[in-house]
């Protein structure tokens, strides 16, 4: 895949540009954009899975998932030490692997360099507004002590509801084109929930005492996409409660799941790309610049440019200095009330 970068902003930390960005202003990546035109609007959606996406990758993780790394539904039905376990340890490692792995290769071997990297400031060390005064330790403390723990207890009690029959089953042999759409679907709602719950964790008494863990990383790391407050990771991540309600199949709550969790840490890795080198365009999207802004400038783009909703309610930053005019004056009048 190729991407289209334009000449840095600056060179040097601490400025108020950016090292790379997309084309400002930012396209409009909805899928519900009826002036497009329904042919363009197909085409979108089928950029965003192929050739190969991340979250391609993610539905091909949940099927090697559930059929070689998950305990069986008659094994789930009955809560036990052994299963939950080793549920937990799978989950931990996929963490560690997509997490450590992209810090790894961006900031310790620094094999990218900074190309494609959208802000080049270095990430805060011996700082007390974080954990272990690091924001690197800070990150890795509330996305595994936490994030894991969290994640692994929605995907235990879902599997043993599966197992006890409060989830409702889909199976693929009885309904093939459902079985396949709701990989397609589930995202586009998930976008949709994240707006709405994200508005929520910015209601100031919730900011205040949960929100403002994850929003303490202005510049983002692979780490920073999991960094939450436990009530902040109930709260992300209650999406997956629409399985109780839709039938689906284990593989689609696992892939849920998991797309709300990698994605996330891959998301905010901080680079519009990873590649094979400084020299490199060709590479995995995994970048998300649309939410970069919103760790900058706070009170804008709070959802996702797949289901326009902060175009909808006026909160849509598009990256130009416009944008960033308006949601400082947005941000002072939230302050007065």
């Amino acid at each position: 895949m190729t991407h289209d970068a334009t000449k840095p902003d600056v060179t040097l930390p601490g400025k108020s540009t950016w090292n790379y960005h997309p084309n400002f202003p930012l396209e409009d990546q909805s899928l519900f954009n009826l002036k497009r035109g329904p042919i363009l609007g197909i085409k979108l959606l089928w950029n965003s899975w192929l050739p190969i996406s991340d979250r391609l990758l993610v539905v091909g993780l949940s099927f090697l998932t559930w059929f070689y790394l998950s305990p069986s539904l008659e094994t789930a039905r009955i809560f036990a030490f052994k299963w939950v376990a080793a549920v937990y340890l799978r989950n931990l490692v996929l963490m560690v692997l997509v997490a450590g792995g992209m810090h790894l290769y961006l900031y310790t071997f620094k094999r990218q360099g900074n190309h494609l990297r959208y802000d080049i400031r270095p990430f805060h060390k011996k700082n007390s507004l974080y954990t272990f005064n690091s924001q690197f330790m800070d990150n890795i403390y509330w996305s595994i002590g936490s994030g894991a723990t969290i994640w692994t207890a929605y995907e235990v009690l879902g599997l043993w509801a599966y197992a006890n029959g409060y989830a409702p089953m889909l199976s693929f042999s009885e309904h093939p084109v459902w079985f396949v759409l709701w990989f397609v679907l589930l995202p586009i709602y998930g976008v949709f929930h994240f707006y709405w719950i994200h508005r929520f964790l910015h209601w100031a008494p919730v900011y205040d005492k949960v929100h403002y863990i994850h929003h303490r990383n202005v510049n983002v790391g692979p780490w920073s996409g999991m960094s939450m407050h436990p009530v902040e990771h109930i709260v992300y991540l209650s999406s997956a409660v629409i399985h109780l309600v839709i039938p689906s199949h284990p593989i689609h709550f696992i892939f849920h799941l998991q797309q709300k969790v990698l994605l996330a840490i891959s998301s905010h890795g901080g680079y519009e790309a990873v590649t094979a080198g400084e020299n490199s365009d060709a590479g995995l999207k995994v970048g998300d610049f649309f939410h970069q802004l919103h760790h900058r400038y706070f009170e804008c783009n709070y959802g996702e440019p797949e289901v326009p909703c902060d175009k909808w309610f006026g909160t849509f930053h598009d990256g130009t200095e416009e944008a960033t005019a308006r949601t400082r004056a947005r941000l002072k009048e939230m302050r007065k009330k």
